[in-house]
């Protein structure tokens, strides 16, 4: 199943793009100046790669609790419902990016916030770690012949 990835943000959101293989990988991010023009972005991604799935990251707190910035994540899930109708699932995003930026500074590499790059990374984290949860409960480890 096709799934794309994403991690809101106010400015931007990071896109990611997984299927039944089990890896996800960043996309471009919609950077776009307005919200419908994002929204038109990520509409021609589900389009292009046939997304049966969305998966978006959630904030939480520190503590696990529900913050300002995860209620904000709840209105835009509800625009994702109301403007795509396809299934959504969330996944604990906290330091994603905070993780991203880390793996990019140990490469010694340079990096523009306002490109989306770091946020697509986090997007594909968010849905590598729902991918590795879902396709894990569906495999079975192969047994030996000697085993029967």
């Amino acid at each position: 199943m096709n799934c794309l990835g994403i991690d809101w943000g106010e400015k931007r959101i990071g896109l990611s793009f997984g299927d039944a293989l089990g890896l996800a990988v960043p996309i471009s991010a919609a950077v776009e100046a307005t919200e419908d023009a994002r929204f038109e972005h990520i509409q021609s991604v589900i389009a292009d790669r046939e997304i049966k799935r969305l998966v978006v990251g959630m904030p939480y707190n520190m503590n696990g609790s529900t913050g300002f910035k995860a209620k904000e994540v709840l209105v835009f899930i509800e625009k994702l419902k109301t403007r795509f109708d396809l299934p959504i699932s969330t996944v604990d995003e906290r330091l994603t990016s905070h993780q991203v930026e880390q793996q990019l500074k140990a490469q010694n590499r340079k990096f523009d916030r306002r490109s989306g790059e770091v946020d697509s990374r986090a997007a594909s984290l968010i849905l590598q770690d729902y991918l590795d949860q879902s396709l894990g409960q569906n495999l079975e480890i192969p047994r030996d012949e000697d085993e029967s």
